[in-house]
């Protein structure tokens, strides 16, 4: 299972090097939706819908997609109403209450209503859905070039297009940019900074030398870029919990 795994997003990794749109078969878009599901909550139904202590909104399927309450925004980009739309386009049955803002005010009537009828649901719908969630969070990560390019400079746009490439080549390449830019975004969102320094996909792929190997430099340069953010947080934040967890995913990219 694991050889023909490798076969595959070596076929992918060939396509989205050539900047090709990445057809996923089923079996490939389940296999990566299933890493991406155990990175973000051990591959667990009730971690499909979960709000954190000290986050302003909920978290929601594989990739844990931000969800924001009515009349709130935050520094984070919200993604979850882009996922919502494109199951429905799927035949996906998403109920109206999923495609507009989040219902639940704060986290506490969230957790009240874990075991309601509507997180019941939700999960439920999220846990059938997994390849067709894998293909949104690939098509974000084809989208996420053309962006980083244009919110570059011109002098380093050859380096970030070089080391997309280099890592898209490598067996678990494809995964490993899809799983971080739906992880930590692309990293061009101006709201995404702590003491002006971002994240994303962009900033490792900026950190990352030219040389080396390709998947090894990108995830030691994005621990780098993760451990900046949480010396850069706000001390109220406690990110420091959370690096670990972060650095133990990094790690699935190399094996």
């Amino acid at each position: 299972m694991i050889r023909r795994f490798l076969l595959a997003v070596v076929v992918m990794s060939s396509l989205a090097a050539q900047a090709s749109t990445a057809a996923l078969s089923d079996s490939q878009a389940l296999e990566i939706g299933r890493r991406i599901w155990k990175n973000e909550c051990a591959g667990t139904v009730s971690g499909l819908t979960s709000w954190n202590k000290g986050e302003e909104f909920p978290s929601l399927g594989i990739a844990h997609f931000i969800w924001y309450p009515a009349g709130r925004t935050g520094p984070f980009e919200e993604s979850w109403p882009g996922l919502a739309r494109f199951l429905k386009t799927q035949g996906v049955p998403v109920e109206d209450w999923m495609l507009g803002p989040c219902p639940w005010k704060n986290r506490d009537a969230f957790m009240a209503d874990l075991d309601g009828p509507r997180l019941t649901a939700l999960r439920a719908m999220l846990s059938k859905t997994v390849a067709a969630q894998a293909r949104y969070a690939a098509m974000r990560m084809e989208a996420a070039l053309p962006k980083m390019l244009a919110a570059t400079t011109p002098a380093q746009r050859a380096k970030i297009e070089t080391n997309f490439r280099r890592v898209a080549a490598e067996p678990l390449g494809f995964y490993a940019l899809m799983d971080y830019v739906n992880f930590k975004g692309e990293g061009v969102n101006p709201a995404e900074r702590y003491n002006g320094q971002g994240w994303g996909l962009l900033q490792v792929l900026e950190t990352m030398p030219a040389t080396g190997k390709a998947l090894p430099e990108f995830a030691r340069a994005a621990d780098a870029v993760l451990t900046r953010r949480v010396q850069n947080a706000p001390p109220a934040r406690n990110e420091a919990k959370w690096l670990p967890g972060w650095r133990n995913r990094l790690q699935t990219y190399l094996q």
